[in-house]
């Protein structure tokens, strides 16, 4: 083994402007011994400073958005997509929903804010948040198509009289407008309205107020100005003096509020429910608990809830981290008192606010979209990544040594907070169901994703596959995981995430053997039960449709994700479908009294169908325009973005004739979906139990000596 062992977790929950930074120099200059950790709900998180420039049609998806997944690979942290949900601080715990908690020795929230609608009655149910700002893009989607579908002017109300209100309210008209004429039907431009319960941009020099009520009135967008709501309801605001404002989309951005759950974690709070901090960004409460970005308020310091403040955090934030992790004082950081907020237009320009001072015009609206792309730059542009010496090396893929056993303690610990028993005996008995046979599997694999629990339940399905394919029923699993040398704590800590993952789709983890290793691996051999003749990979039917289950891409997605060359939204769709379990389809095939089927696994589409063919005496066709590719596939693809397996998979291509043998047919896939022969009469019934199923060809009678599939 090589490196430093760790021995100390520090975690950063949120994937805000901050954090970002801390990702970049730690991936810069990683601290030996310290084991990082980004808890996410998302892959992608967007610049908030650009949101209101995405909104107008200034910007794409890509170019307002940081890609989390690289940026953690880049750092060498684990990465777990999940939403954070409370913090056990007595054990040094942060809590994740529908698995166990994760350990940290230190602890950094970065996970922003969202605009207060409960103190409103019916605002939940009835208008569309702005933040979380990683939700809104898909959100105004979906608003976008809704007006490009009517066939009347519907009314857009913004509730929320700050800079994001505004910016917002002016975007979505200026893009709106454009789209609507683009279709000849400028008519149909909603009427777009602003509501505030005080003046609009009360923070700022009365001439930029004064400047954007006159580009709101040019621009037909109505300003209602010291205009409180009362309640919300389904179509319609109800103001304090009973004035009714009707409305078919309600935007809301008034005063933005932390996350229900801190309330519920011990630490102080002001009263919008932000963390008090000091000025070491470390908790009041709590001083192995920082925060910082919109969840902190500064003690002694307030100032608003803006990006370019968590922007200019990240420093401070990352240099105290590394100080307390190594057991050194951290330094105290003032935040600046005034700063300068570039507000746009929505229409190529922009006002300059700072202090008594301000400009405008599209000059203003250049220099501002220069200072965000360039600080976008900064985090989207990450030198090349090198792949660790054991994935470039295929021997080394091949021969890893096991090393020694992991302690008996770690394992007990791990065993019983699992709530499961250590084996009495030497080895475990699994008794024989009347009447069935017993089938087993096995499969073992290195780790090629940081967060433990996915790995643990992705090896599960991928292991389980083979029974699955066969009809069997599974019915226990003997669990093989290598851990790389750390401290007792943390090896604990991952045995736990690992089998609890399997465990969430496994029937029963009845023994396993553990052992320290280079890195993670994780592997079982799994035993089902099958009853009656099953299913064989010699079961295809001349006639039959070949179903298959899951989309294709997995191989290509984690070898451009290794490089640090696809874009984490793509390798957080591959992981999703490679975490899905293969029950559903297995069930779905023997109701419809399917008899040939098989996992596509490593041998790619086109190995495992020719296996099929050959053990079948059949031939087949394959549309090669149904093939179902995972988000980002074809562009690994194009860019020759291969697993180190899919050479070897181009042997299978001299069965193939007629049209060229897409690249996509040879991807190895790891926890691939089922292929299977489906009768004719049975496929709607099928194709209706499994929506995600594809029909990629079909059975036909054997022409030649040999299995040949027909590329159409």
């Amino acid at each position: 083994m090589t490196g430093t062992p760790h021995d100390k977790d520090l975690v950063l929950v949120g994937g805000g402007h901050s954090h970002v930074h801390v990702l970049k120099m730690f991936g810069m200059r990683p601290l030996p011994g310290v084991r990082l950790t980004l808890v996410t709900r998302t892959a992608e998180t967007p610049y908030s400073g650009m949101l209101p420039g995405f909104v107008a049609g200034c910007y794409d998806h890509d170019q307002i958005h940081l890609d989390l997944v690289r940026l953690a690979r880049f750092a060498g942290a684990r990465l777990v997509l999940a939403e954070a949900c409370g913090l056990d601080r007595a054990a040094r715990r942060v809590l994740l929903p529908g698995r166990p908690p994760l350990r940290y020795d230190l602890l950094s929230l970065d996970i922003g804010s969202t605009p207060r609608a409960d103190d409103v009655p019916g605002a939940l149910e009835h208008v569309t948040r702005l933040k979380p700002v990683d939700r809104l893009a898909e959100r105004w989607r979906a608003l976008t198509e809704r007006v490009l579908a009517a066939d009347h002017r519907l009314r857009l109300v913004m509730v929320g009289g700050g800079a994001a209100g505004i910016e917002v309210a002016l975007g979505a008209e200026h893009a709106l407008r454009l789209r609507l004429r683009a279709a000849g039907r400028e008519a149909l431009t909603p009427a777009v309205a602003l509501v505030t319960g005080g003046r609009l941009l009360a923070g700022h020099a009365p001439a930029v107020r004064t400047a954007f009520l006159a580009e709101a009135a040019r621009r037909g967008v109505a300003v209602r100005e010291d205009a409180r709501v009362a309640r919300v309801e389904a179509g319609a605001l109800v103001m304090a003096d009973d004035r009714r404002i009707p409305f078919d989309e309600c935007l809301w951005a008034t005063q933005a509020a932390g996350a229900p759950w801190l309330a519920e974690t011990g630490l102080a709070l002001d009263d919008a429910g932000f963390v008090l901090v000091t000025e070491t960004l470390q908790s009041v409460t709590d001083p192995l608990v920082l925060a910082a970005g919109d969840v902190a308020t500064m003690v002694g310091h307030p100032r608003p809830k803006a990006g370019v403040m968590a922007v200019r955090q990240g420093p401070p934030l990352t240099e105290n981290l590394r100080r307390l992790i190594t057991g050194q004082a951290p330094q105290p950081f003032r935040p600046q008192k005034r700063f300068l907020a570039l507000i746009g237009t929505g229409d190529g320009r922009a006002v300059a606010s700072r202090g008594r001072f301000t400009a405008q015009g599209a000059w203003v609206w250049r220099w501002k979209d220069h200072v965000d792309r360039t600080w976008m730059r900064k985090y989207q542009e990450l030198p090349e990544m090198r792949l660790p010496a054991a994935v470039m090396d295929p021997d080394a893929m091949r021969c890893a040594d096991c090393g020694g056993k992991v302690a008996a303690d770690v394992l007990r610990r791990a065993l019983a907070r699992l709530g499961l028993a250590a084996a009495p005996a030497d080895a475990a008995e699994i008794p024989v169901p009347p009447g069935a046979r017993l089938v087993q599997s096995v499969d073992h694999f290195r780790a090629f994703v940081g967060d433990p629990w996915l790995m643990g339940r992705i090896a599960a399905v991928h292991a389980l596959s083979d029974l699955e394919a066969m009809g069997a029923r599974p019915v226990a699993a003997l669990a093989i995981v290598g851990l790389p040398a750390a401290a007792d704590g943390l090896l604990e800590d991952d045995l736990v995430q690992v089998l609890d993952g399997a465990r969430s789709v496994l029937p029963s983890i009845v023994g396993g053997h553990t052992a320290e290793s280079d890195s993670m691996t994780v592997g079982f051999a799994v035993t089902g039960a099958l009853q009656g003749p099953g299913r064989s990979k010699g079961g295809l039917r001349p006639g039959e449709a070949l179903v298959l289950t899951k989309p294709l891409g997995t191989g290509t997605l984690l070898a451009a994700a290794m490089r640090g060359r696809a874009k984490g939204r793509w390798v957080a769709a591959a992981l999703d479908a490679m975490a899905e379990p293969n029950a559903a389809a297995a069930a779905a095939f023997t109701a419809a009294g399917v008899t040939g089927c098989t996992d596509v696994t490593g041998f790619g589409l086109l190995g495992h169908l020719v296996e099929m063919l050959e053990a079948s005496g059949v031939d087949a066709e394959v549309d090669t325009a149904t093939l179902p590719a995972l988000d980002g596939a074809a562009e690994t693809l194009a860019a020759g973005l291969v697993s180190s397996l899919h050479p070897a998979n181009l042997r299978f291509a001299v069965a193939a004739e007629g049209a060229a043998v897409p690249a996509l047919l040879t991807d190895p896939q790891t926890a691939g979906g089922l292929l299977a022969g489906v009768p004719a009469d049975r496929l709607d019934a099928v194709l209706a139990a499994l929506p995600a199923a594809r029909v990629v060809g079909r059975v036909t009678p054997r022409a030649g000596t040999g299995p040949q599939v027909v590329l159409r």
